[in-house]
């Protein structure tokens, strides 16, 4: 089974053709600049140089009807014609409460999406105007909606209600959503693997950390708590985003400054977090870089991000009554071995304990076991496969919809 998997940003497109009868990546690739007068496609295939254009991309429905030339094309393609994929998985980060596991994108589906996207703001239009362009030139191939949100559907309610009027939550639907959902389950389940128990045997803390980061405590193969809550704003420090922060702050920088809600949206989401606090970038490297100069505004920073991880993990550790394993992910989480080291440093009593000269040798975005002898708390770095995890829901549901 062939199974194309998107991933729609506000001016993006993110795709990979799988064979799901090996698990082999065909083709893979992203559509950038959508909407502008000049856009970019990058296409890899494995064993070949990458195609790299510039065409004209006015929505997502060109740069879908490009991918599939080019993934069809007798001298840049991988398959004879488009009828050979039988399913099309799309990433999604939020599907509210309503959609709380991966599922076949009917009317009723994309209309249910379509009045989420008032608490979905940034990254529900974009996978909206994915699922249209494919239903539209792929009228008969099933698509399949994978929600990050969905991991969190077992949060239990005392942790997922805010603690504002109750009434919010009534009306609009207020409430600990969680993101990175379909990071978090696929290196759990690698978790789970590695140490040779099924999940319902283990707690997991995974700490997905990039741009975005989220970190999630998994107990006997339940999420019961993640840093994410109504937004990706929510939890430690980001890129770009302050992460959780005393809410009269806001207020009181609004009527100070004379600034609108909207403005703050922008600071916090936008100008806030390693940018905000180093002033230097919201690449890590690039701002360990600085604070080896002796940039104090830059180590500033990066202390900022470890303390708040490792505040985190604490409280999961208690939440769950200690851990098994802890998971590093994602852009920073297998790559920075800094980051991993100091979020890890100090917690012997927690029966946490890492190879220092292990982890700092560890090849970046590779598997790595990085515990030292001693520590009762396995430390893993495992790299992320979040388009591999929704091509076999994908695969699931379709072969379903065909039994």
């Amino acid at each position: 089974m062939k199974i194309l998997v998107i991933n729609s940003g506000s001016s993006s497109l993110k795709y990979q053709l799988f064979d799901m009868t090996t698990g082999d990546v065909l083709a893979k690739g992203l559509c950038e600049r959508i909407g502008g007068e000049v856009g970019i496609i990058t296409h890899k295939r494995p064993g070949f140089e990458p195609y790299k254009a510039e065409p004209v991309l006015p929505d997502h429905g060109a740069a879908l009807s490009l991918v599939l030339g080019i993934i069809t094309d007798k001298e840049l393609g991988v398959i004879a014609n488009i009828d050979e994929i039988e399913a099309v998985g799309h990433r999604v980060a939020h599907g509210g409460e309503m959609l709380k596991k991966s599922s076949l994108i009917g009317e009723k589906e994309l209309e249910y999406l379509y009045s989420i996207v008032d608490i979905n703001p940034l990254h529900g239009p974009p996978a909206i105007k994915g699922i249209e362009a494919c239903k539209k030139l792929l009228p008969t191939v099933p698509q399949i909606g994978v929600f990050d949100t969905s991991y969190y559907s077992t949060i239990p309610e005392h942790t997922y209600i805010c603690p504002l009027p109750y009434e919010y939550y009534e009306k609009y639907k207020i409430r600990r959503y969680g993101f990175h959902g379909t990071s978090h389950r696929f290196v759990t389940g690698e978790c789970a693997k590695v140490m040779g128990k099924p999940a319902e045997e283990l707690k997991i803390i995974t700490c997905h950390m990039g741009n975005g980061s989220s970190i999630t405590a998994t107990k006997y193969g339940k999420a019961i708590d993640t840093s994410m809550g109504f937004t990706p704003q929510d939890g430690v420090m980001m890129g770009t985003r302050s992460g959780a922060i005393d809410p009269s702050v806001l207020t009181y920088i609004m009527k100070a400054e004379g600034i609108s809600a909207q403005e703050m949206d922008d600071i916090i989401n936008r100008k806030s977090g390693l940018l905000g606090i180093s002033g230097v970038s919201n690449d890590c490297r690039e701002i360990w870089e600085a604070a080896n100069a002796g940039n104090k505004r830059a180590e500033l920073a990066m202390k900022m991000l470890v303390g708040g991880v490792k505040k985190i993990v604490g409280s999961y550790l208690a939440e769950m009554n200690g851990a098994d394993a802890i998971v590093f992910t994602a852009g920073i989480g297998e790559n920075d071995y800094l980051v991993r080291q100091l979020v890890c440093e100090d917690m012997d009593y927690c029966g946490i304990k890492i190879d220092v000269e292990k982890n700092a040798k560890a090849p970046k975005g590779t598997f790595n076991d990085i515990t030292a002898p001693g520590g009762k708390v396995k430390i893993f770095v495992i790299p992320t496969d979040e388009e591999y995890m929704i091509a076999k829901d994908t695969q699931t549901i379709a072969q379903n919809l065909v039994n």
